[in-house]
């Protein structure tokens, strides 16, 4: 058994759902205290977060992830204990397997044999550990990251170990992530008797216009990273639950994928003049939920993509698609960020999964990917 994936194995045992560490980060912090690491503890509101840190000179590589997971869903639905990993099939199953446990491990121990190989290193290595990714993220990796920032921390490279492969491992790297913008729309009508339409308004009939609208507006065609804005509503609520009462008010909450051709102010902007076009009479709550970020080809990119081609063959495709993670907070005190782990296609999935013959292939790919952000091409 290779090392990672006995320590992939440890993590998945761990019942570690949000916000729960379930005692993961206090494996991994005794485990690299014997490779010379520092732990910190920025611990918040019941949220687990841990940063270690290697050296003290730059430039600081750091490795953010997360150790929590989401609930496993039914679980008689698994073909075997979800916080039990099991190998069948040629791949490891358990909860946190693909998000992203196996990632965990293999940055660990991809720190602990390059710490071991290489112990007078120049520049410094950090890990950054929050149980609070899956969850509402308000006390996780954005408490570590105001810390940091209130003492002036700088990291120069920030690789994080989400689930980015689409098919095969090194196929995808995420060198950015769109923007998030929810709202919460709240139209107010009349409540009245279904047989007597003239004396109340029905906010539902007068929302579905607005709806169509705004469901149907482009809002921009993107950039040569970012594919165009998209809409989407979540969640549309009304009514009393009785068929013969017209609704008083009615709620819709939707969220907006943005990329940096719009802004959150001119977005808000625009969805508010056509609510105001329709004549509703309405009230909407705003939330950012993150910005757009982006980090083109360069030191970190190259490195990584260089490191996934030695190792696999493979050519990375670079891609800014999916949802947000907490690279949005770390690019707060970091330029370059990037996120790189195994193929996603079972994350949040009973029955989640990773290949087996890529735990061990990722992790030489962080530590390849060290060596030439710490040695360079040369010293490696």
């Amino acid at each position: 058994m290779s090392a990672t994936l006995d320590l992939a194995k440890t993590l998945i045992a761990r019942p570690s759902v949000t916000p729960d560490d379930s005692g993961c980060q206090k494996i991994i912090a005794g485990r690299l205290a014997d490779a010379g690491f520092r732990a910190e503890r920025f611990d918040r509101n019941g949220v687990s977060n841990l940063w270690l840190r290697r050296g003290t000179d730059a430039p600081l590589v750091a490795f953010l992830g997360h150790t929590d997971v989401v609930p496993t869903g039914p679980r008689d639905q698994w073909n075997s204990d979800p916080f039990f990993a099991e190998e069948r099939d040629g791949c490891l199953f358990g909860r946190g397997s693909a998000d992203m446990k196996t990632s965990v491990a293999a940055f660990v121990v991809a720190v602990e044999q390059f710490a071991k190989a290489h112990p007078a290193h120049p520049g410094s290595i950090a890990l950054l550990l929050t149980s609070d990714e899956e969850g509402p993220a308000t006390d996780g990796t954005v408490a570590v990251i105001d810390a940091l920032q209130a003492r002036g921390q700088r990291v120069d490279f920030g690789l994080v170990g989400e689930p980015t492969s689409a098919h095969l491992l090194g196929d995808t790297i995420k060198n950015g992530r769109r923007g998030s913008l929810s709202g919460r729309l709240l139209v107010r009508g009349v409540q009245g008797h279904v047989a007597y339409p003239q004396l109340a308004r029905n906010p539902l009939h007068e929302l579905a216009p607005a709806l169509a609208e705004l469901a149907n507006t482009r809002w921009d065609a993107g950039d040569a990273f970012f594919p165009p804005t998209t809409f989407q509503v979540s969640n549309l609520h009304a009514g009393t639950g009785a068929a013969n009462v017209i609704p008083g008010q009615c709620e819709m909450h939707f969220n907006l994928r943005f990329s940096p051709a719009s802004t959150p102010s001119e977005l808000r902007r625009r969805i508010e003049a056509i609510l105001d076009r329709h004549g509703l009479s309405y009230a909407v709550t705003w939330t950012v939920g993150a910005e757009p970020f982006l980090t083109p080809a360069g030191t970190l990119v190259d490195a990584l993509a260089r490191s996934i081609h030695e190792l696999t063959g493979q050519h990375p495709q670079l891609s800014t698609s999916g949802g947000t993670s907490d690279g949005r907070f770390l690019v707060r005190i970091c330029e370059q960020v990037v996120e790189f782990g195994p193929p996603n296609a079972t994350i949040h999935q009973v029955n989640e999964c990773v290949p087996t013959q890529d735990i061990e292939r990722l992790k030489d790919i962080y530590q390849r990917t060290l060596e030439l952000l710490l040695l360079g091409a040369a010293g490696a």
